[in-house]
């Protein structure tokens, strides 16, 4: 089973229905229901998605949405030493070399899914658009 790790973006896409980009996570997420593929993402990006969506969708119904997405998406912990990394490295965007990191964490991962590749350059694990993602399953 391929394992992919998602970034913020694609979360975002899929609950705020970013049309057209939601189109590709909204595939996404459907292969991974249907035990297709295996989803990772960081609890950073939980809590982002929290952050940014709170202003468009009420909170019960938020929490509830972001209580659901647990059955499709494993949650890798922000710990210090994913942290440590990331300041640490190379990435101009520290927000990103976290996803990176914690990315890194998960045995055999095949790539890292986000619609900023830009942001990702110089990654040892391979980055795909979600559109490339979706033409390769």
């Amino acid at each position: 089973m391929k394992k992919l790790f998602i970034d913020t973006n694609i979360i975002i896409d899929l609950i705020a229905d970013r049309k057209p980009f939601s189109k590709y996570a909204i595939e996404i997420f459907n292969l991974a229901e249907h035990k297709k593929i295996h989803l990772y993402t960081s609890s950073h990006s939980i809590a982002t998605t929290y952050y940014l969506l709170k202003k468009f969708i009420d909170d019960k119904s938020l929490r509830v949405i972001l209580l659901g997405l647990f059955e499709f998406v494993s949650v890798i912990p922000v710990d210090e030493q994913v942290l440590s990394k990331g300041l640490r490295s190379k990435q101009k965007d520290f927000e990103d070399a976290i996803q990176v990191y914690c990315a890194t964490t998960i045995e055999k991962i095949d790539c890292i899914v986000t619609r900023n590749i830009k942001d990702f350059k110089g990654v040892e694990i391979p980055v795909l658009t979600p559109d490339e993602v979706c033409s390769k399953l």
